[in-house]
């Protein structure tokens, strides 16, 4: 919950403050500024609301000392002595609202939203920025989509929830789930399970483990992924492919946190955290009665959303860098960068990674041949690739435009929240609507 420190010597509005904020804040009060800085002293606040005219320290005074200790903290300052000189002061001295009074409480509510909301942006954005970004590693990408995903991951770390990735084949799903593993802190390992891998009889023995004896092969005991997986985190990719009799003891494992080996009844806990991916449709699979409905909303607590390559193109380049770096000293031309943007890519980040390798074997003075590369997969199984794609400036516009079109979609259409997010202005970012119909 939120704090909020009120700074207020008369006291009908200092009560006010306090009973209509504390429904959804954490409120503290103080008379003086010289109380609020004893106070900050405990715990600096979320959010300072101050008088402009104080007994002894001004209200401009304790902003000045509240912004020594929380140099982005929201700050709004009210008074009955409103002037355009004591609001100019107020901003200058890092105020965010200035409010005259007389005010309404519904007023301060918004305001207070808005500026408590706001902050929570630019502290996932400086998180995004900062050394704790590494934690991200392989999962690359800055377009407001994937921003979207990592924010979701930092949202749903700490929790026990289980997590629902989809996504079409060859955008990273295992690799989300290790991100989240890795934003959880959890102690124990993570345990993938690629469900598709195993046949019908041999998956449940690799889930559960089975006891010696159990069937004809099992020469000793043998603990299965969901016990390595203790305190931990169990993936498990690709669940549409376990069979409906084993979905019903997955099922256990989610309601009661317990199973049994193959072969015992003795009850075993578990406290490992569940990761389930898929690139399939439940949905339409609890329809055709192949997937059970009541595991589908086990196992759909939180969804996770990976969008396809073709629908993030602006982490194209960016990707195709990192996998390039991964190989040595190489760089993309332009037509190379071209014939990147205006791929489909059917296969994802997957299929990224394997051209960016292809390019670098036939590389020529440390330039990827991308265009040969690609080549080579035309060639190889008659997939459609552009090879008239218009020239560079029109594949670098097509790439403009998707770019333009995914933030504005992002940013609820806000047009300035949409050119903060592209990093242009939005005079700039007007002429492009116009320019692309959008």
């Amino acid at each position: 919950m939120n704090r909020i420190l009120v700074v207020e010597d008369e006291k009908n509005i200092r009560e006010s403050l306090e009973t209509c904020l504390s429904e959804k804040y954490e409120v503290r009060t103080a008379v003086s500024a010289e109380d609020a800085l004893g106070i900050m002293i405990t715990g600096v606040p979320d959010l300072l609301i101050t008088d402009l005219r104080l007994p002894g320290m001004s209200g401009i005074d304790l902003l000045k000392k509240f912004r020594e200790m929380s140099p982005t903290g929201p700050v709004i300052i009210i008074t009955a002595f409103s002037s355009i000189q004591n609001a100019v002061e107020a901003m200058k001295a890092g105020a965010d609202e200035y409010i005259p009074k007389p005010f309404s409480l519904e007023e301060i509510e918004i305001k207070t939203a808005n500026l408590l909301s706001i902050r929570k942006l630019n502290d996932e954005k400086e998180f995004y920025a900062s050394e704790k970004d590494a934690v991200f590693g392989e999962l690359i990408g800055t377009s407001p989509s994937m921003q979207l995903v990592k924010q979701e991951l930092c949202k749903v770390a700490h929790s026990e929830a289980t997590v629902l990735i989809t996504g079409e084949t060859g955008t990273g799903k295992e690799l989300v789930a290790y991100t989240l593993h890795k934003l959880s802190g959890k102690k124990g390992p993570f345990v993938p399970v690629h469900c598709a891998a195993y046949a019908k009889g041999v998956i449940e023995s690799e889930l559960f483990g089975h006891e010696k004896g159990a069937f004809t092969g099992a020469d000793r005991q043998r603990k299965g992924k969901i016990e390595y997986a203790d305190q931990g985190t169990l993936f498990l990719d690709e669940v549409g492919d376990i069979p409906p009799d084993i979905q019903v003891k997955l099922l256990r494992v989610l309601e009661n946190r317990t199973f049994e080996r193959v072969g015992s009844n003795r009850l075993i806990s578990s406290t490992a955290r569940v990761v389930c991916a898929t690139n399939r449709n439940l949905e339409k699979m609890i329809q055709e009665g192949t997937f059970r409905e009541d595991l589908y909303y086990r196992i759909n607590v939180f969804p996770v959303t990976i969008p396809p390559l073709r629908e993030r193109r602006g982490d194209i380049m960016p990707l195709a860098g990192y996998f390039a770096s991964k190989k040595g000293s190489y760089t993309i031309d332009r037509i190379g960068a071209g014939l990147l943007a205006s791929y489909a890519w059917p296969g994802n980040v997957r299929e990224l990674q394997n051209i960016i390798e292809r390019a670098a074997i036939l590389a020529e003075d440390g330039v990827l041949r991308i265009d040969d590369a690609l080549g080579r997969i035309n060639n190889a199984d008659g997939r459609a690739v552009q090879e008239n794609v218009g020239g560079l400036e029109a594949a670098v516009e097509s790439l403009e435009k998707k770019m333009i079109s995914d933030a504005l979609k992002a940013c609820g259409n806000n047009q300035s929240r949409t050119a903060a997010a592209l990093k242009i202005n939005r005079t700039t970012l007007q002429y492009k609507i116009q320019k692309y119909g959008l």
